[in-house]
């Protein structure tokens, strides 16, 4: 399990410089260039790599081979193919990998605020299970993301997502309405029997080493990736 920063690419600005995302405006070869040189960090071959068209959904998509395109309107994949990439794309969502090792099942998911609110991590977990992992055996990894001192919301909004996913309302800095998507996260897989959990704390908002939709606007996507070695 791996998660980019937004530094060692070639891509410009407003995109520089390790730009994962093809769909946000930046030129196709500075992301291909990157992708490649992602893959060759790793390890695998560039086919490996699985990407999704990500829509804020909570819907999850069982896959077992590579896809020469992004997998269509899904924000998780979970397989037991080994040494299968699964790609989430992030800049302020939160990027969630999770893995039963003994089962061989991988999963990642992409936990914006929709898809959060939606259930899409608690339908990760149940997938998996479905292809033979058990909670108490999944390892879970929540990466950079929007933190809640500075994700500031309107009330109504923060008391929805609250409503849905216990544990994720908050203040910000400011005394206002803001959520911890990462803090309603972890309750909601402590409440499905998913213990082995590590929530890196870095807010991408405010930390420049990652790209902000928030704080910039357009801007790039750095990565979350899980795969199953074959050994």
């Amino acid at each position: 399990m791996v998660f980019t920063s937004r530094a060692g690419g070639v891509s410009a600005a407003p995109y520089e410089s390790f730009n994962l995302g093809a769909h946000v405006g930046d030129d196709p070869a500075a992301v291909a260039a990157n992708r490649a040189r992602l893959a060759d960090i790793l390890g695998l071959p560039e086919e490996r790599f699985v990407w999704m068209e990500q829509l804020h959904t909570n819907t999850v998509t069982p896959i077992d081979a590579p896809s020469a395109t992004p997998v269509e309107a899904t924000d998780a994949l979970v397989t037991r193919e080994k040494n299968l990439a699964l790609c989430v794309l992030v800049a302020d969502c939160t990027p969630v990998l999770l893995s039963d090792h003994t089962a061989g099942v991988i999963g990642a998911a992409h936990a914006g605020r929709m898809g959060a609110r939606n259930g899409i991590v608690k339908n990760t977990v149940d997938a998996m299970v479905e292809l033979d992992a058990q909670p108490s055996r999944i390892q879970a990894l929540l990466g950079p993301a929007a933190g809640g001192e500075s994700y500031e919301v309107p009330d109504t909004m923060a008391a929805d997502v609250e409503k849905h996913l216990p544990g994720s309302r908050t203040r910000t800095k400011r005394g206002s309405a803001g959520l911890d998507i990462r803090a309603g996260l972890v309750r909601q897989l402590m409440s499905l029997g998913v213990t082995h959990i590590d929530a890196d704390p870095r807010d991408t908002i405010t930390d420049t080493d990652f790209f902000s939709h928030r704080r910039e606007g357009v801007t790039g996507r750095q990565a979350g990736v899980v795969w199953m070695p074959d050994v």
